[in-house]
């Protein structure tokens, strides 16, 4: 009688930690392709057994530089497979891994190296390294810092400088770290991650073994019930260094036996989605924003029977949807055909082989999602924090998915809501507290419970419905509690509008700054004619009234004190880079409005 294979989130639970999930992994799948990157125009794969090597390897010598049991070493790369194998070998050499962003400044890195006290930093090139070179020579704790690539250095800083392939070759094969060197235990530190946060100083989330492994069970029972068949691939996009990639694109591929191919960045993710044909992308909110405009610019340009083809697959998919995923005998030859005419176009673009695309990191509006289903795509929006692994709830098809909620808690996890209405959540997948900041933890943790800082319900299917961020309320002058993000949200559908930010707590009503499409924009100059030049567009009446025109189609649709009366029209878009969005795209209040704060009130004169 055949034995029938354990369960995938079994593995993860009854593993002791991170490293050895790993290793059994690469013994189960060996000589399979594993981690995917492109060189030289071609896809190149390394072997699941080549990369468990390599990590064994890389931990011996890690150790013999001097890395100890509880260290901390800092790791800043794009995503790659060098990021994935320093991951594991910093955590089977016992130390503990600090993911920083590639966007970080100088202050940055120092306030992480410091605060984290790291005795070592792994970095991938030298542009990245330009940034923390300098803040490693003025933290006191690190003197040794290990390059993927050959770092050009004018001037020795008294800072060790190693080479990668180097430190990787430097130890024989028989004293390479084997399953009887990692001792680590599901309550030990395995990675501290510094939240971005949309204010404030960053604090280091303490996230131990158990807690990720609990997240990749509960993950992995998802994909397994839902989502079955296996031979999966991942591409990986998002920065590792942000917990949800981290968890969901590389320990959840680990579970599943996956495949992770590293996306060549933003501006070719379209063209890697049909090179790898992945099957499940983790995916945040903004990039539906712009394949949805995409989509709908494309359609709009083929004129005629797409359009028509497009229409209907929307007006059906939203039929279905509202009838719990059925629709009546009489539209299903129509059904079909846009099954093998659209929607197969589109779900082309994503390699055609899409199982699931999971949306987290920020709220989803719920048309967006309403418009992937139409068009064939299955779309299940989650929710999660850094404080909790990240994974906290997901939509899946068998638990009926409901784009206006972010799905029932996950396995091993339990939600109750607080009298004031805070989601508390509890659980192995919960941190147990801030690095070296009992204040904030004691704040954070009560009597074992995450208190999340979001408000939201339970409904009667046992769903999570977030509906407003218990921080970012605004309250009017009239008492009225406004959510900024629900309003931003919907501005950012208009194709006029690219970006979005509200303002007016306490005050009698609200007003935006507004990032146009730049897109739009420039067609609006060329038909108004006038220059295609978006700083001189800015200056312009008419420029901000057609803005403003869109603004009051939101308006129309939301309360009284939900309207935004006028605004400002921004003078670049926010991003990472001036400081004005976080690595996860979420926009920080507090530094566009020390920007624009003095535009925006004035509105109130």
């Amino acid at each position: 009688m055949t034995t029938p294979p354990t369960p995938l989130a079994d593995r993860a639970d009854a593993a002791t930690n991170l490293v050895l999930h790993f290793l059994d992994q690469a013994a189960r799948y060996g000589d399979d392709p594993f981690l995917w990157h492109k060189s030289g125009g071609e896809w190149r794969s390394r072997s699941w057994r080549e990369v468990a090597d390599d990590v064994s390897r890389l931990a011996a010598a890690l150790a013999a530089t001097g890395i100890r049991r509880g260290d901390r070493v800092v790791l800043v790369s794009e995503n790659r497979p060098e990021w994935l194998i320093a991951d594991y070998a910093i955590m089977a050499a016992g130390a503990i891994t600090v993911p920083a962003y590639t966007t970080n400044t100088e202050a940055d890195h120092r306030h992480i190296l410091t605060d984290s006290g790291a005795v070592a930093a792994v970095v991938s090139t030298t542009k990245l390294a330009a940034a923390l070179l300098p803040a490693v020579v003025t933290a006191d704790a690190c003197r040794l810092v290990i390059a993927f690539e050959p770092l050009r250095v004018a001037q020795a800083s008294g800072t060790r400088l190693v080479d990668w392939t180097t430190l990787l070759t430097s130890q024989p094969a028989d004293v390479a770290r084997t399953r009887a060197d990692i001792v680590a235990g599901r309550a030990d530190l395995a990675c501290l991650i510094y939240t971005s946060g949309t204010g404030g100083t960053p604090r280091g989330v303490r996230q131990h073994h158990g807690m990720l492994l609990a997240n990749v069970a509960a993950a992995c029972e998802i994909i397994e019930q839902d989502f079955p068949g296996g031979d999966d691939s991942f591409l990986s996009f998002l920065p590792l260094s942000h917990a949800y990639e981290h968890t969901c694109g590389q320990f959840t591929a680990i579970g599943l036996g996956a495949s992770i191919h590293y996306a060549e960045g933003l501006e070719k993710l379209a063209a890697n989605m049909e090179e790898v044909a992945p099957t499940i992308m983790v995916v945040v909110p903004r990039l539906f924003e712009v394949l949805r405009a995409r989509i709908g610019k494309g359609i709009e340009k083929q004129g005629g029977t797409a359009i028509t083809l497009f229409n209907a697959a929307l007006r059906l998919g939203r039929k279905r949807y509202e009838r719990g995923g059925t629709l009546p005998l009489t539209d299903r030859p129509y059904d079909a055909l846009l099954d093998a005419t659209i929607r197969r176009r589109v779900q082309a673009r994503f390699g055609g082989r899409l199982k699931t695309l999971v949306s987290g990191g920020a709220p989803l509006n719920a048309d967006v999602g309403l418009f992937f289903a139409a068009l064939g795509l299955t779309l299940c929006q989650g929710y999660g924090q850094t404080e909790a692994g990240p994974l906290i709830s997901c939509n899946r098809p068998s638990h009926k998915i409901k784009m206006h909620s972010v799905g029932p808690v996950l396995r091993g996890g339990e939600a109750r809501i607080a009298a004031d209405g805070e989601i508390l959540i509890r659980g192995e997948n919960v941190m147990d507290g801030y690095w070296k900041n009992d204040i904030d933890s004691h704040k954070a943790l009560q009597d074992g419970w995450l208190l999340t800082g979001d408000i939201g319900r339970i409904d009667a299917d046992g769903h999570l419905i977030i509906t407003d961020r218990k921080k970012d309320i605004l309250v009017s002058d009239k008492g009225d509690n406004i959510s900024p993000a629900r309003v931003e949200g919907m501005l950012t559908l208009q194709p006029e509008i690219m970006q979005a930010m509200v303002h007016g707590d306490r005050r009698p009503y609200l007003v935006g700054l507004v990032v146009p499409d730049p897109e739009w924009a420039l067609g609006w100059a060329r038909d108004a004619g006038m220059p295609a030049d978006l700083a001189r567009l800015r200056a312009e009446p008419e420029f901000a009234r057609a803005l403003q025109a869109a603004v009051d189609r939101v308006n129309a649709r939301v309360a009284a004190h939900e309207r935004v009366r006028r605004i400002v029209v921004a003078d670049a878009p926010f991003t990472t880079d001036n400081g004005e969005m976080t690595p996860s795209l979420k926009i920080r209040r507090h530094v566009i409005e020390g920007v624009y704060g003095a535009r925006l009130d004035a509105l109130y004169g």
